[in-house]
């Protein structure tokens, strides 16, 4: 669980986070959501502890993150999974080596026990005989896999993405969210996820918060999302004609 209370954030005098307070439970998908600028990447960052904010706490699992010094956090970050826009893969590494990398950086773990760990999450994320090919010789939706996959090696208690469906095709972009999904409730984990893909919180947000203008401006599950009567968060969801046509229809059944 993570819970965060009151976090502000100013660059210069730029106030970008404003009295964020709100809780994050294990095993759910919980998504931030709202337009660029809005304060999002800001606040992922700070959860992971990249930036400090200069008032309130983030708590993960009662550890306040805020006042730790760069040792400390980075001992906290073996316990976070990151699952990157652009996957950061390593070109010049197999699929293996890449999912294995955390394991060389940060575990005792014997070659075999890694090869081990290493299989069961590509096998996980429905990865089978892509250990010796290269990032290049696979789709973009098969490395967003392996990133996962990545993400995941270290059984963290936390796992953070941002963007995920960025480049994917609708199709892959709902394998990825289930993905996402299952492992997230297989093995409880925390999860947050920054993300402008509707379709993704309509599909697995078990929760929502809302950022506008540095605020939290709502928050609340994908069954309530569509049927908000917040102003700013209904322009933000049905900027989209199709959208602008579920909810017509939805008022309709009402």
């Amino acid at each position: 669980m993570i819970v965060v209370d009151n976090v502000e954030k100013r660059f210069g005098d730029q106030r970008v986070l404003k009295g964020i307070s709100t809780v994050f439970e294990a095993g759910k998908c919980n998504m931030i959501i709202g337009k660029s600028g809005a304060g999002k990447t800001v606040f992922m960052n700070c959860l992971v502890g990249l930036v400090t904010p200069e008032k309130g706490i983030i708590q993960l699992d009662n550890r306040n993150i805020v006042p730790m010094n760069q040792k400390e956090k980075s001992v906290l970050r073996k316990e976070m999974g990151m699952l990157f826009q652009k996957n950061a893969l390593f070109d010049s590494m197999t699929i293996e080596e890449n999912v294995k990398f955390p394991l060389d950086m940060f575990t005792n773990m014997t070659y075999a026990e890694k090869k081990a760990r290493v299989d069961f999450c590509l096998d996980r994320v429905n990865l089978v005989n892509a250990n010796k090919k290269y990032p290049s010789e696979i789709s973009g939706g098969m490395m967003k896999r392996v990133a996962l996959a990545r993400a995941i090696v270290l059984n963290p208690k936390y796992l953070f993405c941002d963007e995920p469906n960025s480049g994917l095709d609708p199709k892959t972009a709902i394998v990825i969210d289930e993905l996402i999904q299952e492992i997230t409730r297989e093995f409880n984990i925390t999860t947050v996820i920054n993300t402008h893909d509707m379709n993704s919180v309509i599909g697995i947000g078990d929760k929502i918060v809302y950022f506008f203008e540095g605020e939290k401006n709502w928050e609340g599950s994908n069954k309530e999302v569509l049927n908000t009567e917040n102003e700013n968060l209904n322009d933000f969801i049905f900027a989209s004609t199709f959208l602008k046509e579920i909810r017509k229809m939805n008022a309709k059944k009402q």
